[in-house]
């Protein structure tokens, strides 16, 4: 679906080794700032269960998941909006990402060095947070500029974008991100301008293995959470070097190495799920003697919408979905079983997709 989520933060503040841990793509890791020179780009192939067990009753020959693409964006420092460190380079790949990752170092070692002398999360987020917002202010005052400009025609469509603009421009001034700015009709003018502080955020806290399995007194975690509350965002709390151990392990094994930690899902499968609902996403299943395999959709997507991801003569020809519910499917152990219950349903072109749908496309090209 090209949809990307892309990990932000300070140098050395973990990650490249929670990139590492999402897409176990072997990243370089380094105890120094600038270690990712340039961007990291993976997928994060996503761990279900339900996928699973689909495949159990299945036994297909080949089992694959869906997945998000995932970008390490190399670390950022004061005056990035000015073009310091890679500077507009990062700013640049920030615009290109659905969702932003904020990494946040709630941990104390002496053996890996911060960048700005100390462990200090909430001064760390507004380091990153300011550097966006200065450079949302250059962007909307040169689009100011030249609306200025081109509103002296007297076209009333010009003078109207210039007034949201200049509103806009205001708001960002007095530190407000633009996310949160009210959104009307001439919306589209602040979309053109892809702002870095209108993309959603999930800031995700970064402890030790210590506080892993209860972290309720790190302090820092504490004043990542009120914070997030009262900026309308999700917080994950994890251990980025604890999951890239669990990413190395075999999905037999996880669950072990889970319960030994005290823990009931990884860091991991918690990211992934509050960024599938930040992103408004849901999965939908094939399956066959061939192939078991999960697909990532748009929530609300119709049926033909849904046979599109697969291949576009799917959506092109499509003539009706036979579609169950997951917990139906594994009540009734089979497709066949399924029929024979009446739980086998046949939907049209306006049938809305739900997740966790196992699906078979009718098309005819």
């Amino acid at each position: 679906m090209g949809l990307k989520c892309g990990i932000v933060g300070l140098p050395n503040v973990g990650k490249s080794t929670l990139f590492n841990a999402l897409t176990n793509a072997g990243a370089e890791v380094g105890n120094f700032p600038f270690c990712t020179i340039e961007d990291n780009v993976g997928v994060i192939p996503i761990a279900d269960d339900r996928l699973h067990k689909i495949a159990e009753l299945v036994k297909p020959e080949k089992l694959t998941p869906t997945f998000l693409e995932v970008v390490d964006i190399a670390g950022l420092v004061k005056g990035a909006s000015e073009g310091k460190g890679r500077g507009n380079a990062f700013l640049s790949s920030i615009r290109e990402v659905d969702l932003i990752l904020h990494t946040v170092r709630c941990f104390e070692d002496d053996n890996v060095m911060h960048v700005e002398g100390s462990t200090d999360a909430m001064r760390d987020i507004h380091i990153i947070e300011d550097e966006l917002l200065l450079k949302d202010l250059e962007t909307i005052e040169k689009r100011e500029e030249r609306l200025t400009s081109q509103v002296k025609s007297g076209d009333k469509a010009t003078k109207d974008k210039l007034e949201v603009v200049t509103k806009l421009r205001n708001f960002v001034e007095e530190g407000k991100k633009v996310r949160n700015f009210p959104i009307d009709d001439q919306s589209q003018v602040i979309s053109e301008m892809y702002l870095l502080t209108a993309i959603p955020v999930m800031y995700v806290c970064n402890v030790s293995e210590d506080d892993i399995a209860d972290f309720s007194g790190n302090e820092e975690v504490t004043k990542v959470k009120e914070y997030a509350e009262k900026e309308g965002a999700d917080v994950i709390v994890l251990s980025a070097q604890i999951e890239a151990e669990i990413a190395e392990l075999p999905y037999e094994e996880k669950k072990l190495f889970l319960e030994d930690l005290g823990l009931q899902n990884s860091g991991m499968d918690r990211l992934i799920k509050e960024a599938y609902k930040e992103l408004g996403l849901v999965t939908y299943f094939t399956q066959g003697p061939k192939e078991v395999r999960a697909w990532t959709l748009r929530k609300d997507s119709k049926a033909p919408q849904a046979a599109g991801i697969i291949h576009s003569d799917f959506e092109r020809g499509f003539i009706r979905a036979e579609t169950a519910g997951y917990e139906d499917f594994v009540e009734a152990g089979s497709e066949a079983a399924l029929k024979e219950v009446g739980k086998m349903r046949s939907e049209g072109k306006d049938y809305i997709v739900k997740d966790g749908d196992i699906i078979l496309f009718r098309f005819n090209v």
